[in-house]
């Protein structure tokens, strides 16, 4: 038998006055799996994932995670779920540790100074943990950031241009310690992201957003094949640029 989805997202549509943010897309996300979710601004990628965490209401449709409707019970499962993105600051005055401390708290983790010491050496910031938050460098912040959104050991974790504005390499050693993690807890990974690298190097699956609809969902070597093309990062702009015609002569 199939397990459930981790992620499922039916016919899923928000509205904001007179734009339509998300127009009715639906997918399923099995349980273990790593998707990437790509699309211009305004496509509608953090509409969906807002609504994922329960942050947003959708105006119609459905999304559950973990088997919970997110827009009636997410309190079931936010402990169970975390999201991390570069561009959400934590207290500057705090540190670490103390940021970590009160995250740890929020999603009731036990034993959290244990679970802090762990997550640390796992993120090599074991020597940073009494820094202040705010006098890190970004590629500190950035896997602080990482640390605190796997405080709770999460089975779906949301990300959000997870490398953003890193080095090759620390950006290299963060999708690392991603895949890791998810392999090592059989987490529910989905990443939106414009770094077209890693989505390729990490995602099993890619759905392709464009004015709120779904354009395409594959593997990354079927859409390559479908397209004709050798890179996501061409793929992607034949979808943004609405070069149909090169799929069409694919098939």
């Amino acid at each position: 038998m199939t397990a459930a989805p981790a992620i499922a997202v039916d016919q899923l549509v928000k509205i904001y006055k007179n734009v339509t943010a998300v127009d009715g897309i639906s997918f399923a996300l099995e349980p273990g799996s790593i998707t990437g979710l790509l699309g211009g601004n305004g496509a509608g990628k953090t509409t969906t994932i807002a609504t994922i965490m329960g942050l947003v209401i959708p105006t119609s449709g459905r999304v559950t995670v973990l088997g919970t409707d997110m827009a009636r019970h997410r309190h079931r499962v936010l402990h169970r779920m975390n999201f991390e993105s570069p561009y959400v600051d934590m207290p500057m005055r705090l540190t670490i540790r103390q940021n970590l401390k009160v995250f740890g708290m929020l999603y009731g983790v036990d034993d959290v100074a244990g679970r802090i010491a762990e997550v640390a050496a796992d993120l090599d910031l074991t020597d940073l943990l009494d820094r202040p938050t705010g006098k890190l460098s970004a590629g500190q912040k950035t896997r602080v950031s990482l640390a605190k959104s796997l405080i709770n050991r999460p089975e779906v974790l949301l990300l959000d241009e997870p490398t953003a504005s890193l080095d090759p390499d620390t950006a290299d050693w963060v999708r690392g310690r991603i895949e890791q993690y998810r392999v090592a807890r059989s987490a529910t990974v989905l990443i939106a992201s414009h770094n077209m690298i890693e989505v390729e190097r990490l995602c099993e699956r890619v759905i392709i957003m464009k004015r709120g609809k779904i354009e395409d969902d594959d593997t990354p070597p079927h859409l390559l094949a479908r397209y004709g093309r050798a890179t996501l990062e061409d793929v992607f702009l034949d979808v943004a640029r609405g070069r149909s015609a090169a799929r069409e002569a694919a098939q």
